[in-house]
């Protein structure tokens, strides 16, 4: 009569798996490329004189330039804004829910 042991499975079945191993093929490894490979550290861009600096600023019209720069391009953002939000209920018309209010940015 046949009797098993589990030793004896356990045995066989260790075997047949080193069997098996032994049997494949080593893996490949694929070429590496770093990440940092083509990383260029931070530099501090060269300051120029605050002379040089303030000239500048005056031939552009002094701050009321800057401060008019910035105004035109928030509102040329506001507009593209409300261009997007005009669009958007024609576009979801079969919808129930009305849409939330816009909140303003300040």
């Amino acid at each position: 009569m046949f009797h098993s042991s589990p030793a004896g499975w356990l045995a066989l079945l260790s075997a047949f798996a080193a069997l098996s191993a032994a049997a494949q093929p080593a893996p490949t490894v694929p070429d590496y490329k770093s990440a940092l490979e083509g990383y260029r550290p931070f530099a501090d861009a060269k300051p120029i004189p605050w002379k040089e600096a303030n000239e500048t600023v005056y031939r552009r019209g002094g701050w009321q330039a800057y401060a008019k720069e910035a105004a035109e391009s928030t509102r040329s953002a506001a507009a593209e804004q409300r261009k997007g939000t005009a669009a958007e209920p024609q576009a979801h018309q079969g919808h129930a829910m009305p849409m939330p209010a816009a909140k303003e940015k300040p």
